[in-house]
Parts: C-alpha cells; structure tokens; sequence
C-alpha cells in the first residue's frame, strides 16, 4: 500500500480498478479542516490525464510494474517487432500502444519492456538516444534572424530545432524526455 505521505512522481498505483502514474502531486493545509494531496495522474494504458484531490492518508494499492531488457529490432507498417534479450522470444507492439517512443527507435536499439500483470503496458526509453540527420536545409552564415536555429527531420521522422552548423548525416544526441536536441555526437 502506498499513502499520500509517501508519494513519489513516477510511481504506478491501482485506483477505481485502473493502473495509473503519478504525474505531479501537491500537499494543501486548508485553514481549518484536515489536509489534502492534489494528484495529477496519467492512466497507464489509455493515456488519459486527470486531476484529483485525496484526504491526506488515504491509501492505494501500490502496482508492481515488471521491466525486462529487449531489443527493438525493425518495423513492419504500424508494428513494431521487438525481442527479450534473456530469453529470445520476440514480440510485437503497435504504435499506438508506444505512443511517443516511436520516434526515438532505431533498429538494434536496447529498451526496457514495461509490463503488469504479464501483460505488456509499452516501453521505457533512454535518457539520451542518438539520431542520424535524414534532411535539413543548409545554414548560412550571417542567417540567425530567426535566432540561429533550423528545423532537422531524423532517421525516425522526428522534426527537431539544431544550430545551423548541423549537417544531412550528422549523428545528434536527443533527450527522449523533452524531443530536445543535445548536441552533434
């Protein structure tokens, strides 16, 4: 059991039969009657974002979610084929159910498997991933009118903001957090 006291970001809990991640959480001490914990959570499987207000000491069931090493190994249409690298065994995902992580992956890469019950809620990325440039128009120099930064399409089709020294081919390093560039690796 997890209570308001021990609240953490990132954390998975079960409420109303539904698996959910605490986003963001604040304590509130009203002037008279007892204290309350604003939630902010994202339901694990539907992506659903919801705001929340609990008593201060309230209590849910904690959810233990599983995370196993695989390895992303191609693309097929909207399926994603992966294999658990304990074991072997290959599985599929579909695009829907990475979301977002589908523009950070390329062939070979290595993930976490984040599943509950047997049953598998998606994916966890690295901090940092690094993605070849496939197009990006060429910079010039003198051009920072519009603040020195050009528009760069990855390998996986993720558009990002880069200096305009970066070049067609060049290897940059992208936070999978915020979509952000880092650096030219």
């Amino acid at each position: 059991m997890i209570s308001t006291g021990e609240l953490k970001k990132g954390a998975a809990i079960e409420l109303d039969g539904e698996l959910w991640q605490i986003l963001d959480f604040h304590h509130i001490k009203m002037g008279r009657g007892s204290a309350q914990v604003k939630i902010k959570l994202r339901n694990i499987r539907r992506g659903q974002t919801v705001e929340r207000s609990f008593q201060a000491g309230d209590k849910w069931p904690r959810a233990h979610l599983e995370k196993r090493p695989i390895q992303f190994l191609y693309r097929d249409g909207e399926d994603f084929h992966f294999m658990e690298l304990e074991n072997y065994e290959q599985f599929s995902l579909s695009a829907e159910q990475l979301d977002d992580a589908v523009n950070y992956m390329v062939d070979g890469m290595q993930l976490d498997r984040t599943s509950y019950q047997g049953e598998t809620i998606g994916v966890e990325l690295p901090v940092t991933v690094d993605l070849p440039v496939a197009q990006t128009d060429p910079g010039f120099a003198g051009d920072t009118a519009t603040g020195g930064r050009k528009p760069a399409t990855l390998v996986t089709g993720l558009i990002v903001q880069v200096p305009l020294f970066i070049n067609e081919g060049d290897i940059l390093r992208i936070d999978t957090r915020t979509g952000e560039y880092q650096t030219r690796v």
